[in-house]
């Protein structure tokens, strides 16, 4: 059912997050967060290169151009598009000592976007219409990972990593509300903790698991029916990608140090699946 994972691409990173594939072009796009590194690996041409450092970046969305959303350290959101950088929010006061973690596109162009809770307050989930408006949705957050939607979209699944649970949330559409918050996912009280999430196009659930080496897959239900181990222990996130979305692409941790993370840490690598995925959400954010 699914291939060994092979490594795309290895820079190392301290942490390579926020994979985001783009079909127009056949491009995966990633972060090294605290390095403020932002990667492309070109599929057609199996290469990969930096393309821009500078403040952490927590995650991204693509918006109907291509251009990307970067969502950075003090609550910073910016427009980056074949390099140019354009300011869409400067900062958010409230998040000034902390930084965006993850972030998804909604079915209507909102992003649901996750900041760090810090010594002097808890993380929040906010969303971002496309007006521009932000809202807080959740309020006592601690490490905002991995979000995705069911593929009848009634459902929002969002993890918060220290609790070791992702959570499933009724989901409006329309409104972009969420309501009835119940847990879906608790892992083990081990080490290893839930990170980056995507569903695939038979509405399953993939997880990444942060110093657990492995990717999990769960059933609508809850049930662990797949687990794929991983040469780094610091499995971060992944997405669906390439011209059928029938490989995964799966972002690690630690290439800082491989003797204690695994010889695969920091890379990034492509499983090859028959189960392929479905496109992720664009995000729809005008400029200020």
């Amino acid at each position: 059912m699914v291939a060994s994972p092979v490594v795309v691409a290895d820079p190392r990173c301290h942490n390579a997050e926020s994979p985001i594939w783009d079909p127009d072009n056949d491009y995966l796009y990633w972060s090294d967060i605290p390095r403020g590194r932002l990667y492309r690996f070109e599929r057609n041409g199996q290469v990969h290169k930096e393309i821009h450092r500078g403040t952490p970046i927590g995650g991204m969305t693509l918006q109907p151009d291509g251009a990307l959303l970067l969502f950075r350290a003090h609550g910073r959101i910016e427009r980056w598009h074949w390099g140019e950088l354009e300011t869409i929010i400067e900062e958010i006061p409230a998040e000034i000592d902390s930084r965006f973690n993850d972030v998804i596109a909604d079915p209507m162009g909102r992003v649901f976007c996750g900041t760090m809770g810090t010594a002097q307050h808890p993380g929040k989930l906010y969303r971002l219409d496309p007006d521009g408006h932000l809202q807080i949705v959740l309020d006592d957050v601690r490490t905002p990972n991995g979000m995705g939607f069911s593929l009848d979209k009634t459902r929002f699944y969002f993890t918060d990593s220290p609790t070791r649970c992702i959570s499933v949330f009724n989901y409006d559409k329309e409104t972009g509300e969420l309501s009835d918050r119940r847990p879906f996912i608790t892992t083990p009280p081990d080490q290893s903790v839930p990170d980056g999430l995507c569903i695939d196009n038979e509405d399953y659930i993939w997880s990444a698991r942060w110093n657990g080496g492995h990717l999990y897959r769960y059933s609508p239900e809850g049930q662990e029916v797949l687990k794929i181990p991983f040469p780094a222990r610091k499995v971060s996130s992944l997405t669906f990608g390439g011209p059928k979305l029938d490989q995964i692409y799966a972002t690690t941790a630690g290439g800082q140090d491989r003797p204690s993370e695994g010889s695969g840490a920091g890379a990034v690598f492509r499983l090859d699946v028959n189960i392929p995925g479905k496109p992720e959400f664009r995000s729809h954010i005008a400029p200020t």
